[in-house]
């Protein structure tokens, strides 16, 4: 997710959110079963239609998975499944200006100053820190929520944590409409409305970490909050010149904590907004040194 200065039309947008209807149409009950044809397109596609999805989306979402695996953002099964089974149209409903570009290799407008973020980056980050079902997950910066929904994909433990208060509130919302409609894995996904920075301390701790804005060090609580052996990865890096991280937490037989940094895209610049804060209920600033 990257953030953005606030943009006109977000009231619009709220609005909309709220006051469109739910639609009428369900899909099968989710499963961990469920397992994708990743043979062909139109394989792909009949099967999500018996499922109860929309085959124009169907075939959106199969071709951009083989765009993902072309540029190598996605390998692993596991996550390859959560990508075909995350209906991001759904997540760009929202505004009815991007809903039919939820595929797109693009930032999308989702209002409150926030875009949804490219399914290249957010394949990459999801297949980096390689989740495993019964992991416990936490997301910094929930957004549109699809983010969380291909960890819900995942495992049966994620933890989301959004610090625009009316966007959580949105984003919780279409989460519980999505359960309604069939989409019963994001029953697996626990939100909260706070500043990120400091993590999920009750929840603590958490095998992997997922942080989508940038800043200038890793915040002491999540790392504290990561587990032994577990994975964080993160936007480090000046205003403008993040590079993505994965962190890696080990314990030696000492007991002694060392951590490992690795730049997931080989030293690319990818741009993230500041790690903003809160002061009481306002976000003032943000968390660089």
């Amino acid at each position: 997710m990257k953030r953005r200065t606030f943009v006109s039309g977000t009231a619009a947008l709220a609005t909309a959110a709220l006051v469109r209807p739910a639609s009428a149409a369900t899909i099968k009950p989710y499963s961990w079963d469920l397992s994708p044809p990743t043979d062909t397109r139109e394989n792909f596609i009949a099967w999500g239609k018996g499922r109860g999805e929309d085959p124009t989306f169907l075939g959106q979402r199969w071709d951009r998975f083989q765009a993902l695996l072309r540029n190598k953002d996605i390998w692993s099964p596991s996550t390859i499944r959560a990508f075909l089974l995350t209906p991001r149209e759904e997540f760009a409903s929202v505004n009815p200006a991007i809903h039919k570009r939820a595929y797109e290799h693009n930032f999308l407008d989702i209002g409150y100053g926030v875009t949804m973020s490219g399914p290249h980056l957010q394949g990459r980050m999801t297949n980096v820190i390689d989740v495993k079902r019964g992991e416990k997950v936490l997301e910094i910066g929930t957004g549109s929520g699809c983010q969380s929904a291909y960890i819900a994909n995942l495992t049966e433990n994620a933890y989301t944590i959004e610090i625009i208060k009316p966007l959580a509130d949105r984003t919780r919302g279409l989460y519980d409409k999505l359960i309604e409609k069939g989409y019963t894995e994001y029953q697996h996904i626990k939100s909260k409305q706070a500043d990120g920075y400091y993590g999920w301390e009750e929840a603590a701790p958490f095998d992997k970490i997922i942080v989508t804005c940038g800043i200038d060090h890793v915040p002491p609580p999540l790392l504290q909050q990561l587990k032994a052996g577990g994975l964080m990865v993160i936007p480090v890096g000046p205003p403008g010149a993040q590079r993505v991280l994965k962190v890696a937490k080990m314990q030696g037989a000492d007991g002694s904590i060392t951590t490992s940094r690795e730049d997931i895209y080989g030293g690319k610049i990818v741009n993230f907004v500041p790690f903003t804060k809160l002061e009481g209920d306002k976000i003032v600033g943000n968390h660089n040194r």
